[in-house]
């Protein structure tokens, strides 16, 4: 019969878990802290052990070494109801074999614990560094990104970031390097989307001397100077189709043959990538490598637009509150009308749109209490998505787009050139509108949570910009 070890302060945690265990012909037997656990297994000798993190005395993740010395061949399922980053990362490091958040269902624990007492727990890793600021979030999304973080930093596979504008992709990426084998190497972000085609070669893998006009000394590209590192590759799906082949030789082969130079270059690094468009989309329209992606795409992480982890709203406010205090600036606080306010917008574009919103008010609150009044002008960030999609539009927007695209589909035309001819009837309208609007790219780019090269990009493709505009000499 195995047996398993409940470790909770929580009496309806453990009579919970004790009833599942015994509904399955297990034996249950539970402890209410740490130091009783360590006696326990002694006795015991559990097959699993169930742990949750906040307990009196000596916490979970300090026990969770301890468990590992003591019985290393048991796996251990880590619990806890206040999981951040920090904590999902120590509980990969430190050998748990699964991550679970309260609340769960009961089924879930039931297939964590079928599978646990199948396999042998991983081995104890290294210690961990210090949290990463920035990526905050309780909700239960939030916490999966988390745990898929810290899978991640725990292996060499490379990432692909998947989310809309403004969600936070290089903070999670810049994560998954913190808590890596590398993270003593060089971090080397790259914006895809900035780069011009011409340009974007010489960038990425370094040119000889004398290759091109201009090219007075012979220098390393990214994907060199990434060496014992990790290359972040953000906006990866505007990778131009010639770069693509290129990359995916260096990805295959780890030898970098810079632009003019007839002698490779060895480079050793982890890719993370990260993109808010359809990557598949685009394989299906012929604008992107299937064999690169599946080379970027080995682990995949989706991270939440923050309309669907409306309870993080006001801790990441918080948040950014006390990014903005200085000597000067004293910490302002959110009245309850403007905690309500906050929790109200739709915020399109994500944790960037916060932010910004957050430090307009502390500047015009000067350090005092933020009020609604101090919040920007809601039609400031939104009027774009009430003019094109207003919220008692959607579902008639999107019933039109689903018949529209059935029709199509049944006539035989190929998925990938729908999507391409949707976006051509969809973005021209959007980006003329925002830029009547602001009249400078920045701005307009901004508003809609694209960077400003990707407008311009869109701009130019569709034949919206004005060689006569401030729009390609702006600055940030």
């Amino acid at each position: 019969m195995p047996k398993w070890l409940v470790v909770d302060d929580e009496p309806s945690i453990c009579w919970a878990l004790t009833r599942l265990g015994e509904s399955m012909g297990h034996e249950v037997t539970s402890v209410s802290s740490a130091e009783a656990a360590l006696e326990a297994v002694r006795q015991l000798q559990p097959d699993v052990i169930v742990l949750d993190v906040r307990l009196p005395g000596m916490d979970g993740l300090t026990a969770l070494g301890r468990l590992r010395d003591c019985c290393a061949g048991t796996p251990v399922v880590v619990i806890t109801a206040f999981g951040d980053l920090d904590t999902a990362v120590q509980a990969v490091r430190r050998g748990a074999f699964e991550y679970l958040v309260k609340p769960f269902d009961l089924e879930q624990v039931e297939r964590v614990l079928t599978r646990a007492l199948t396999r042998r727990a991983p081995a104890t890793a290294a210690p961990v560094s210090a949290p990463t600021a920035g990526l905050v979030g309780a909700s239960p999304k939030m916490q999966e990104v988390f745990k898929r973080i810290a899978l991640a930093a725990a292996s060499e596979a490379s990432v692909v970031l998947c989310g809309e504008s403004g969600t936070g992709k290089e903070l999670a990426a810049r994560a998954i390097h913190q808590f890596s084998r590398r993270s003593q190497g060089p971090f080397v972000a790259v914006n895809v989307a900035s780069l011009s085609p011409s340009l974007a070669e010489s960038e990425l893998f370094g040119h000889a001397k004398g290759s091109f006009t201009g090219a007075e000394s012979q220098r390393d590209g990214l994907l060199v100077q990434a060496d014992g590192g990790t290359l972040f590759l953000d906006e990866v799906a505007d990778i131009p189709l010639p770069v693509q082949v290129k990359l995916l030789r260096v990805l295959e082969h780890g030898e970098v043959l810079p632009v003019g130079g007839n002698r490779p270059v060895a480079t050793d690094f982890r890719v993370v990538s990260a993109t808010h468009q359809d990557l598949p989309a685009k394989i299906e329209a012929g604008q992107f490598r299937h064999d690169l992606y599946f080379r970027l795409a080995a682990f995949r992480i989706d991270l939440p637009p923050l309309r669907q982890r409306q309870e993080d709203i006001i801790p990441l406010a918080e948040h950014f509150l006390n990014l903005t205090s200085t000597e000067s600036v004293a910490v302002a606080t959110l009245s309850a009308a403007a905690c309500e306010e906050l929790r109200r917008r739709p915020w399109y574009g994500n944790v960037r749109e916060l932010r910004n919103a957050v430090e307009h008010a502390v500047i015009v609150a000067r350090g005092g209490v933020i009020d609604v009044e101090q919040l920007p002008n809601p039609a400031a960030t939104t009027w774009l998505t009430q003019q094109i999609a207003p919220p008692s539009l959607e579902a008639s927007i999107a019933d039109q787009v689903r018949r529209w695209s059935q029709s199509r589909l049944a006539a035989g035309e190929p998925a990938g050139d729908l999507y391409v001819r949707l976006l051509q009837m969809v973005e021209p309208p959007l980006f003329q509108a925002a830029m009547e609007r602001y009249g400078q790219c920045v701005a307009a780019a901004r508003a809609l949570g694209l960077h400003r090269s990707t407008l311009r990009k869109k701009l130019d493709q569709y034949g919206l910009g004005d060689q006569d505009s401030p729009v390609g000499d702006e600055l940030d």
